[in-house]
């Protein structure tokens, strides 16, 4: 006898615009959906579980009597334009959701192992001047453009390395846990904060180009100053409405391009495009932030910086299908994606017997034990 599910047919059509998975993808793995949508017919159970991976939906939200109001549950600075974003895929949401989990996990190991608080957390506020507050992260993290390295990818290493060591878990991941199905969408959200005085931590949209995702590490580093949690856009191809986002790019700017070392550079306006190309290689940033580097040192007036940006864009965009992709070393890319400091400390953890081997697996993404000991050796634990 075939079991079928009672859903509201509401649920089933909340479920499809939720997920951003085509209609017709959706269609043609379930091709009654139609008819599932206008109630002409109901699904069956496990049809319905399919659906709901399929539409990556807990099950569960599909038998409520009408759809929940999901919300990010930390603040949400994301723009399109000067509106509001107002909306988070499953992909973000469950980002969040599993980084929020990994968070308090570590707080529980900190506290358990005494360690003290994260000092640089929460001792600025928006009011503090950007030069001084740039140069107060600069104090704590050594990332002068001389010790950055030869690529935009020793430069993140390096970023990532030295706020690790100071105390900030930091995830670099452009996927859903470990889905390589689910890859998260860089015009999304490039990244987002979780402040905490023991679990400070950082994800960055592994998606974006190097360059971008030392901004996005450099702005959610300034978010942790603030002592505030959120999900940023991070990007200075616009002027943020928001004060908080102003101010945190402003800082993530300055930190890596300090205007004082910019005006000591000899700058040829005549040869823009080559000298954005060498600013961006000299301090490992975008050349869309290097030009907004040499706006603000007032070397371009509003229109000419406007004029430039637009041409600019343009460029960029069109070398963007040059992107890396993604993949590699799994014993490479995993420590990244869980954060090397978080992944050494559950390790730990759990060979001393204090978090089972079940909960470990699942929040470092591994299935087997064979894996888990060779990543246990690669970063040193075992």
């Amino acid at each position: 006898m075939t079991v079928r599910a009672t859903v509201r047919p509401a649920l089933l059509a909340w479920a499809r615009d939720r997920s951003g998975v085509s209609a017709e993808r959706l269609t043609s793995k379930f091709p009654a959906l139609d008819a599932w949508e206008s109630g002409a017919r109901q699904p069956t159970l496990k049809q319905l579980e399919a659906f709901a991976a399929a539409t990556h939906t807990p099950v569960g939200y599909l038998f409520l009597p009408e759809p929940p109001e999901e919300r990010l549950p930390l603040p949400d600075f994301r723009t399109v334009g000067d509106i509001s974003v107002g909306h988070a895929s499953p992909d973000l949401l469950d980002t969040v959701y599993q980084c929020q989990q990994r968070q308090e996990w570590y707080r529980g190991y900190s506290q358990l192992h005494g360690e003290p608080p994260i000092p640089f957390v929460a001792t600025l506020s928006t009011n503090d001047d950007v030069a001084r507050a740039a140069h107060q992260m600069r104090a704590t993290l050594a990332f002068d453009p001389i010790e950055r390295g030869r690529t935009w990818s020793d430069a993140l290493r390096r970023l990532i390395g030295e706020a690790e060591e100071h105390g900030v878990l930091v995830m670099v991941s452009g996927i859903v846990g470990g889905n390589t199905h689910r890859k998260l969408d860089p015009d999304e959200f490039r990244g987002f904060a979780l402040s905490d005085e023991l679990a400070p931590l950082i994800f960055v949209n592994g998606a974006d180009t190097k360059a971008a995702q030392i901004f996005t590490l450099a702005h959610e580093l300034a978010h942790l100053w603030l002592g505030q949690s959120a999900v940023s856009d991070a990007d200075m191809a616009t002027t943020s409405t928001n004060a908080t986002e102003r101010w945190c790019n402003q800082v993530a700017a300055e930190f890596l391009v300090p205007v004082d070392r910019l005006r000591e550079s000899d700058i040829d306006l005549g040869r823009l495009t080559d000298e954005l190309e060498r600013l961006a290689r000299e301090f490992k940033v975008s050349t869309l932030v290097a030009l907004r580097r040499i706006f603000d040192a007032d070397m371009l007036t509003q229109k000419e910086y406007r004029t430039a940006y637009a041409k600019e864009l343009d460029r960029v965009r069109a070398l963007m299908g040059q992107r890396a992709s993604g993949g590699g070393d799994f014993y490479k890319t995993q420590p990244v994606r869980v954060g090397k400091r978080f992944a050494r400390a559950l390790i730990e953890s759990t060979l001393e017997g204090h978090t089972l081997h079940r909960d470990a697996f699942r929040m470092l993404g591994v299935k087997k034990q064979g894996t888990f000991r060779e990543l246990a050796h690669r970063l040193g634990v075992a």
